[in-house]
C-alpha cells in the first residue's frame, strides 16, 4: 500500500503571456506587488533583497513591506526577513478556485463517504489552520459531525498533519513561530519535537492518522490532494468514531481512501489540461 501512496502524478506546467505594462502605473502600487511576487518566489525575503529588487532605499522597501505585514499578506520572520503571510497563501490557492475545487471533489467524496459509511471532510489550508470546505456527514446514528466551514488549527487534526507534511519542516516552524500547541485533551500535540516526528512519519507512510487529539473518542484518517503542478491544494479525510477505527478496518478505509484522492488528483490534471489547451475538462 505504501508504494500506491507515494504514486507520482505528471506536472504540467501552465503558461501565461505576459500582459501589457498600464499606460499610467501607479508606483507605490507597482512596488507593493513587486514585492509580494518576490516573496511567494523566494518563500523568504531579506530586506536588503527588497530594496535591491525595487532600486529603493531600505527605509522605503520596510515601509513597504510594514503595510503588507498589516494586511497578513506578508509576515515578518525575523528584524530583516519576511515570508508569505496566510492572506498571500489564501490568494495563492485562488489558482484553484475554491467553489471549483468543491465542485470537482464532490463525486470523489460521495464515493468515499458512500464506500465507508463515515463522515468525509474536504479541507484546505489557511496559514495554521485548516479550514473545512465541504463535507457528508455519515447516516449513522453513532457519527462524527460535518465541520463544513469551521476552522481548527492544523496539528490537532488528520487533515492538518497531512497539509502541514507536504511542507519543508523550515517552513512548518515558520508558521508556527511563536505559536503556544494548546492542548484539546490529554493527547494533543504540544511539543514542536513531536510534531515534527509524526509529520515526518506521515511523510513516509503517505497519510495522517490522529485518535482523539481533538477531540475524545473521535479518530480520522487524512491524505492531501495535489493539482497538476504538484501544489498540495487540499486533504481528505474520513472521521468516525475511534470505537469504530480498529486498524483493520482503517486500512480498508486507507484504501477507499486514495481512490478518492486518485480520482480528485485526475479531475485536477483533467481541468489543468482543459484551461491549457483551450478546452473544458470534459473536452
Amino acid at each position: 500500500m505504501s508504494a500506491i501512496f507515494r504514486e507520482k502524478f505528471c506536472v504540467t506546467e501552465l503558461r501565461s503571456v505576459a500582459p501589457a505594462r498600464p499606460a499610467y502605473p501607479i508606483a507605490s502600487v507597482d512596488r507593493a506587488l513587486r514585492l509580494l511576487l518576490l516573496v511567494s518566489r523566494r518563500s523568504r525575503l531579506r530586506l536588503s533583497e527588497a530594496s535591491e529588487a525595487l532600486g529603493v532605499a531600505p527605509s522605503t522597501a520596510h515601509r513597504l513591506l510594514a503595510m503588507l505585514v498589516f494586511h497578513d499578506l506578508v509576515r515578518q520572520e525575523d528584524r530583516y526577513a519576511y515570508v508569505p503571510g496566510p492572506a498571500l497563501a489564501a490568494i495563492g490557492r485562488a489558482a484553484v478556485d475554491e467553489a471549483d475545487l468543491r465542485l470537482l471533489a464532490r463525486p470523489s467524496i460521495e464515493q468515499l463517504a458512500a464506500a465507508t459509511d463515515e463522515t468525509v471532510h474536504l479541507s484546505v489550508l489557511e496559514g495554521r489552520m485548516v479550514r473545512y470546505v465541504d463535507g457528508l456527514e455519515s447516516p449513522r446514528a453513532l457519527r462524527m459531525a460535518v465541520r463544513t466551514g469551521r476552522t481548527v488549527p492544523a496539528h490537532y487534526v488528520a487533515s492538518g498533519k497531512a497539509l502541514l507534511a507536504a511542507m519543508p519542516w523550515s517552513q512548518v516552524e515558520r508558521l508556527l513561530a511563536g505559536v503556544r500547541l494548546e492542548a484539546m485533551t490529554d493527547r494533543s500535540v504540544t511539543d514542536l519535537r513531536v510534531l515534527a516526528r509524526q509529520l515526518e512519519r506521515v511523510r513516509r507512510l503517505g497519510y495522517a492518522a490522529f485518535q482523539g487529539e481533538s477531540e475524545e473518542g473521535a479518530a480520522s484518517i487524512a491524505m492531501s490532494v495535489r493539482d497538476a503542478a504538484g501544489r498540495v491544494v487540499a486533504a481528505i479525510n474520513v472521521a468516525a468514531p475511534a470505537i469504530r477505527m480498529d486498524r483493520l478496518r482503517q486500512e480498508r478505509m486507507l484504501g477507499d481512501l486514495w481512490i478518492a484522492v486518485a480520482r480528485l488528483q485526475e479531475a485536477l490534471h483533467d481541468r489543468a489540461a482543459g484551461v491549457e489547451d483551450g478546452t473544458s475538462p470534459d473536452g
